[in-house]
This record gives C-alpha cells, structure tokens and sequence, in this order.
C-alpha cells in the first residue's frame, strides 16, 4: 500500500441489536471530501526550515498495524448482551477510533448524558486516545422504532485526530527510499505529542522536514512540510 489513510473525520454508520454487545457489528465510512487526499502537497507561504528537526524519521514505523481488524485494536472485555445501549455505543467508538489510526494505545469513551434511543435523537459523545479528546454527534436512524431488533446511528467526529506515529509513517511512504523519490532524504519532524486532536481539515501546528538536492535555490537544502488533519489521514503542505 503506497499511501496510508486513516483519519477519524469519516461519519461512521453503526448499528446495534437489541440484547446484544456492540463489537460484531460492522461500520460503514461516508463520502471523503474531494480536496485531502494523501500525497497532495499545497504550497503556503513562510521562512524554510533551515535547521534540521530533531526527530529522525528513517524508516516504517512498527506500530502502524497493517490492518484495522487486527485483533490488537479490540477493546476488550466488551459490553455483555444486556449492557445499557449507551455503554455499548462507547465501547463501538473507541474501536472506530482504533480501527482508522491502526495504532494500539488507551482508549476510553464517554457519553455524558447517555445515548439517547429515538428516531433522530442527537446525543454528544467523547472518545479519549492517548489524552486526546475527539467529540462525536451519535445520531439514531429517523427510520427508528421502538422495540425493534435493531438501532442504526450514524456517529460524526466533530474534529480530527493526529497521531504521531502515522504521520512520520506518512512521511516515509510518500517521501523515504520507498516513495520513488529521487530529490528527497534526511526525513525528520520536530517532537510531536502522542496524539493531538485538531479542527477537522485543519493545521495541526506541526512540522516536518526532507533534505532537497532542488532546496535553496538549487543548492540543496531542508524542504519544511505543515501536517494537515486531511480527511483520509495527515497531509503535507510544502511551506515556501
């Protein structure tokens, strides 16, 4: 897979069944927006980076997993068939949120005021990865009733959620030895926090840098990129 895409700004379907815990039932993703796609680097105005940064990034990080369905992403124990549907709506997010990093770490999830069981209900859920704090709209179907076997909620994240090690594994897949790239080498970013949680499509304040032979002017010279919370996971923009 030559590009990474694991953003939490999807709206999640879900669905439950009365009587039953969450954990088997699948997801489906909404539409992504057309203009955040990995590898498509915008150019912004600012001063290079001239120093280089102080984390290296020489290689695949180990702990981006290969496939949102590996068992290290489950959160166990799950709810049990009788739990409160709120508590099986919880244990659902923080696995939406493992499933699309595809990074292992502490997870938990709240709904303050519970889930609330209608047709169109809108009840305002938080999910907590490594100390960031992702808030999510759960919406129950408008097709809804009372009683029924099933409850279908749509789930939408209200902002994105940056994880370090996904974007310097970004970094090494769409510029490192792996990418094709022949202009590109010395990829580092500067100390990023575990996870950050950021306004969705937003600027996460955070940098990271390739040595270019075609920098400075010709000369050869650090390229500095910003990460962006794009839709299907972190993006670059090549600050000039």
């Amino acid at each position: 897979m030559h590009y990474t895409k694991k953003l939490i700004g999807l709206a999640a379907l879900g669905m439950l069944a009365a009587g039953c815990g969450s954990g088997d039932s699948p997801g489906t993703t909404g539409a992504p927006a057309a203009d955040s796609k990995p590898g498509t680097t915008r150019e912004t105005s600012a001063a290079p980076q001239a120093e280089p940064l102080p984390v290296a990034v020489d290689g695949p990080q180990k702990d981006v997993l290969d496939s949102s369905s590996d068992g290290q992403l489950k959160v166990l124990p799950k709810p049990a068939d009788g739990a409160p549907f709120t508590k099986k709506v919880e244990h659902k997010l923080q696995e939406q949120v493992l499933s699309r990093v595809k990074v292992p770490g502490k997870t938990s999830a709240e709904c303050p005021d519970g889930v609330t069981q209608k047709a169109g209900a809108v009840s305002t859920c938080n999910v907590t990865y490594e100390g960031a704090v992702i808030p999510y709209e759960v919406k129950i179907s408008d097709s809804y009733k009372e009683g029924g076997i099933m409850t279908f909620y749509t789930a939408k994240p209200l902002k994105s959620l940056v994880v370090a090690k996904v974007v310097y594994n970004q970094l090494f897949e769409q510029y490192g030895s792996g990418s094709g790239r022949t202009d590109a080498s010395k990829l580092a970013c500067e100390e990023f926090p575990v996870a950050k949680a950021v306004e969705l499509d937003g600027d996460s304040g955070l940098t990271c840098q390739y040595w270019s032979k075609y920098g400075n002017q010709g000369d050869g010279g650090y390229e500095t990129l910003r990460v962006k919370a794009g839709t299907y996971g972190p993006g670059f923009e090549q600050v000039r």
